[in-house]
């Protein structure tokens, strides 16, 4: 059985656009290495070869995960969302202890944290799914308990 994977729009035109770029032009940049690799002479020590017929191991594999991600997609559409609530596809900016960051929630093959997108199911963004601007949300961590005062919220 598949597992449904939740994406916002921006997310899932990403997969898109990865997957399409290696099923055209990474593929054919093999190919094209492949072959000059074979011109080099004997197959079985030619580690240029080998390098090339392992890139498209990899890469062929890469296309088959992201075909199936992309058939078991699901895209939330947040035009049709409360943009005062949060949920996937929001920007939140939260305050703890006199800090203030900004989070996107998202999905979680979608989820970055160089980046401040964390996944609907992460702690942090279960914990802010539902909440409005003003609530404080809390949250069990490893040493204790932490609060989030939640300052914003809009869709970006």
């Amino acid at each position: 059985m598949a597992t449904i994977l939740k994406y916002t729009q921006e997310g899932f035109e990403k997969l898109k656009a990865e997957y399409e770029f290696r099923t055209k032009e990474e593929r054919e940049r093999i190919k094209v290495a492949i072959a000059e690799a074979r011109s080099f002479g004997d197959l079985s020590e030619n580690a240029e070869y080998d390098e090339a017929r392992n890139e498209q191991a990899k890469n062929e594999a890469r296309i088959k995960e992201l075909d199936d991600m992309i058939q078991h997609a699901v895209v939330i559409d947040d035009s049709q969302m409360d943009a005062e609530i949060v949920g996937l596809g929001s920007s939140v900016k939260v305050e703890r202890n006199g800090v203030t960051v900004e989070y996107k929630i998202v999905g979680s093959n979608e989820a970055d944290p160089f980046d401040n997108k964390i996944s609907d199911m992460s702690p942090v963004g279960r914990a802010l799914i539902g909440a409005k601007k003003g609530d404080v949300v809390s949250l069990d961590v490893p040493s204790g308990s932490v609060n989030l005062k939640v300052l914003d919220v809009y869709k970006a």
